[in-house]
């Protein structure tokens, strides 16, 4: 998402650091370029008119104009300026404390990704040590009970459910039961709609009453641009709302939703869905976002994922293989799985500054991580745990076994060997770094 308008950005970035001097010419320029970006972009023209105004009147300040390095401080303006658009600062849940029942109710039009937003806000919710329960009160859609059932199986999170089509009863007897059963945060699944409607409103607004939520959540598709804008405003209007939750926001989609939505429904985005998996979920930090959008990359984001999915005794552990050269091909295969979980390798390039915009996903060969895990799952525990017994007839049953042919097994075998020795070097030499990348570099997919 937001693709376009980060190269747009990005070029502008380019252009303006460059200059020594700047002059309202220049800013002129760059702020027509930066206003058709973010049309372009679907962007509510309300919202355009008045980032480029406080944008031009800031940056065509005496103190701009005068400053030491004007192409730094007017790419500061702007950064400041997309933040704000943003929404400031980052907006986290307004939950009570442990002892404390918390419900959250979810509402939103059909297809938005509500259900499984409310298992993943429940996933999140049960690592940082709360206690949630999910509640099935979209009683319309065929199948959405089921839906948040297997979801919540596979989350460790209780799902309450009646057979009934009273949706408002159910929300308050879940309420009843969580209480008792020392549940500390309820999400509340409600119906969607294809379209907004009285009935539906009358609904949601009933259970809102019955539930008492400390947080009242539209989640909204990206993907449906100014359309979402209008429909939180629609809600907000009718039921009342605490934030937004956007879905597909690893889409094409051209972003105007996100960078609209704060400034016409004054409702804060509070998380983002970054794909079909529980843990593409993700807090919304308007700062790191505006970041990627101007070229500048996201490398606090990308740390924490790689802090999410690597254990730190595991982590002291490889690193004494390392030193060893015990380093096995089943670590080399549990490193690739780790790599996997942390998302899209297009999504983890766009937080590398200097990556974001230019980087698309047709350009990404991710064949080669895929066929190396396809070989080294060909082969049985001994052989991963002891390459060297891996002979002619092995490679062959192993290419067999993969869908890969014997070359590209003695291949990975061999780009194995050099990494294991180049690892054991870096791990007693730090200022070999630039070596290990390049023997990492060697193999598929890095």
């Amino acid at each position: 998402m937001l693709e376009k308008v980060t190269n747009t950005f990005s070029d502008i970035v380019r252009k303006i650091s460059g200059k020594s001097t700047i002059t309202e010419k220049n800013i002129e320029e760059a702020v027509e370029e930066i206003k058709m970006a973010l049309l372009d972009a679907d962007v509510n023209l309300r919202v355009v008119r008045r980032f480029v105004n406080a944008t031009i009147e800031e940056a065509k300040g005496e103190k701009v104009l005068r400053s030491v390095n004007p192409g730094q401080q007017f790419i500061k303006i702007v950064n400041d300026r997309m933040v704000a658009l943003l929404g400031d600062t980052r907006q986290d849940l307004h939950l009570k404390g442990p002892d404390t029942q918390s419900v959250i109710l979810f509402l939103g039009l059909q297809g938005s990704g509500k259900t499984t937003s409310a298992a993943k806000l429940a996933a999140r919710l049960l690592k940082q040590g709360r206690k949630p329960m999910l509640v099935a009160c979209d009683l319309v859609r065929p199948a959405a009970v089921e839906q948040l059932s297997v979801l919540g199986e596979k989350i460790g999170v209780p799902v309450y459910k009646e057979d009934t089509k009273d949706a408002v009863r159910v929300a308050k007897n879940a309420v009843q039961s969580a209480k008792k059963g020392g549940y500390d945060t309820v999400i509340v699944d409600t119906a969607g709609r294809l379209q907004i409607d009285e009935g539906m409103m009358k609904e949601i607004a009933d259970i809102k009453k019955a539930v008492d939520p400390v947080e009242t959540l539209l989640v909204a598709d990206a993907m449906t641009g100014q359309n979402a804008v209008d429909i939180a405003k629609t809600f907000d209007e009718k039921v009342g709302l605490s934030g937004v939750i956007l879905t597909k926001f690893d889409s094409d989609a051209r972003g105007g939703a996100a960078l609209s939505l704060k400034s016409i429904t004054g409702k804060p985005i509070l998380f983002i869905g970054v794909g079909e998996k529980i843990e593409d979920f993700e807090p919304f930090y308007p700062e790191r976002i505006a970041s990627r959008i101007l070229g500048m990359g996201d490398i606090v984001s990308l740390v924490e994922k790689a802090q999410e999915t690597i254990d730190i005794e595991e982590a002291e552990k490889l690193q004494k293989k390392m030193a060893t050269e015990n380093f096995t091909l089943q670590d080399m295969l549990d490193q690739l799985e780790r790599v996997n979980k942390m998302g899209s390798i297009q999504s983890m390039l766009e937080m590398i500054p200097g990556f974001a915009g230019q980087i698309n996903e047709a350009d990404i060969d991710t064949s080669g991580i895929k066929s190396q895990k396809a070989i080294i799952q060909s082969m049985t525990q001994k052989e991963r745990h002891n390459y060297l017994i891996i002979g002619p007839s092995r490679r062959k049953r192993i290419a067999k076994g993969s869908g890969t042919s014997v070359a590209e097994v003695n291949k990975l075998i061999k780009q194995f060997e050099k990494t294991r020795q180049t690892m054991r070097k870096v791990s007693k030499n730090k200022g070999m770094a630039a070596k290990m990348m390049q023997g990492f570099g060697g193999m598929p997919g890095f």
